[in-house]
C-alpha cells in the first residue's frame, strides 16, 4: 500500500514503529510467528516453500490453532505517547489463517502495563478479510503509552500500525540548548507535500541519518516547471536558531538546491495551509546542496521570530534524508 493509498500514513506518525522505540511486549500466544514480526516498518513478505520447526514461516505474528475458548492477544508498547487517530490491520499474505475479527485496547501508564491496568476499548470488533489491508479510523482525543490487539479467536497478523499525533511532555524538556522543534520524537509531523513518489516527507523527521535511500523523501523526476515541496508542523512553536539539510546516501538524485519558508499558523485549515504557504516568510534563502552531505546553515537562518510551520522547497527534485530545525521553544 502506498502513502497515497493510506489516508493515516502520510498525516500521522506510525506509533508502532520499531525504529522509533516501540516493542511488543507479551502475546498471548507466538506459536507460528513472533509478535515482534508484526511491528516491522517494511512491507509483509511471502516466501515460497520456507519453513522452520512450527511450520510454514510468516512475516507477520500468529498464534496457533485454539481449541479452547477465549481469543489471543498481544500487548504492544507505542514508542512514544500520543494520541491514536487511526489504525491498519493488516492480513497481508494470510489467506485461509487470518482472524475473522479483531480489537484495539489502550492504557496510559508509567513503565508498562500490568495485572492492575485498566484496559479502555478505543477501537471495537472489527471484521477481517484474508490478505487486505484494514484502515480503521479512531475516535479516541485521549493520550496513550500502549496498545492491545485482540484477534478472535485466532490466527495471524501481518502488521500492525498505530497512526497518531506524539504528545511531547514540554515541562520534562531540557531547554538550556536548542532543541530539534521539527524531531517527530518531539511532536513535528508533515502535513503536505507536492510529491511522495519514492518516501514520505514524514521520513525528514526520523532520528539518525538513515540506512538507505528508502529512509529520507524522494519524489519522482520533475518535467515541468517549477519544484518540489513539503510543509511540516513543528512539534512546538519557537524561534529557529539553525537548519540542518542531510542529503545522506543521496547521490545521483539529491536536489540542487533548497530554501525555507516559515509562518506563525494564525487560523485556516490545514487544506489551506498548501497555498497560504505560498505567501510566508523566507527562514532560510536558496541554497546549493551537494550529494551525501549534513548541510549546517546558521548564519543564513532569518530571525523571523516564534513559527508553528515551514514549507520546505527542493529545486527542482529529488531526495532528501533529514530536515532539523533547532531552536527555542516559545
Amino acid at each position: 500500500m502506498t502513502p497515497s493509498e493510506n489516508a493515516f500514513a502520510g498525516r500521522w506518525v506510525n506509533l508502532a514503529d520499531p525504529r522509533l522505540g516501540a516493542k511488543a511486549l507479551f502475546a498471548s500466544d507466538e506459536f507460528f510467528a513472533p509478535a515482534e514480526r508484526m511491528l516491522n516498518h517494511e512491507p509483509a513478505v511471502f516466501i515460497p516453500g520456507k519453513y522452520d520447526d512450527h511450520g510454514k514461516w510468516m512475516d507477520g505474528w500468529e498464534s496457533r490453532r485454539k481449541r479452547i475458548e477465549g481469543h489471543d492477544w498481544c500487548i504492544v508498547r507505542m514508542a512514544l505517547p500520543g494520541v491514536i487517530k487511526g489504525v491498519d490491520i493488516d492480513t497481508s499474505h494470510f489467506t485461509g489463517n487470518f482472524p475473522p475479527a479483531a480489537s484495539i485496547d489502550a492504557c496510559l501508564v508509567e513503565g508498562d502495563p500490568d495485572d492492575k491496568t485498566r484496559w479502555i476499548e478505543i477501537l471495537p470488533a472489527a471484521a477481517l478479510l484474508g490478505n487486505s489491508h484494514h484502515l480503521l479510523p479512531v475516535a479516541s482525543e485521549q493520550a496513550w503509552s500502549h496498545v492491545r490487539l485482540n484477534i478472535y479467536p485466532d490466527g495471524g497478523v501481518a502488521r500492525l500500525r498505530i497512526y497518531g499525533q506524539v504528545l511531547c511532555d514540554w515541562k520534562k524538556v531540557d531547554r538550556s540548548s536548542l532543541i530539534d522543534l521539527a524531531a517527530v520524537e518531539n511532536g513535528g509531523r508533515a502535513v503536505a507535500c507536492s510529491d511522495q513518489h519514492y518516501g514520505t516527507p514524514l521520513n525528514l523527521l526520523f532520528p539518525g541519518r538513515g540506512t538507505t535511500m528508502g529512509d529520507g523523501w524522494e519524489t519522482r523526476r520533475r518535467r515541468e516547471p517549477g519544484n518540489e515541496w513539503a510543509i511540516i508542523a513543528l512539534g512546538h512553536a519557537g524561534r529557529i536558531a539553525r537548519a540542518e539539510v542531510d542529503t545522506a546516501r543521496y547521490k545521483g538524485n539529491y536536489p540542487d538546491r533548497c530554501s525555507i519558508l516559515a509562518a506563525y499558523r494564525q487560523g485556516g485549515t490545514e487544506q489551506s495551509l498548501v497555498t497560504q504557504s505560498m505567501f510566508w516568510r523566507t527562514l532560510l534563502p536558496e541554497q546549493k546542496l551537494a550529494m551525501d552531505k549534513q548541510h549546517v546553515f546558521e548564519a543564513e537562518v532569518a530571525d523571523l521570530g516564534p513559527i508553528t510551520h515551514v514549507r520546505f522547497n527542493i529545486i527542482p527534485d529529488g531526495g532528501v534524508m533529514r530536515l532539523r530545525l533547532f531552536g527555542s521553544p516559545e
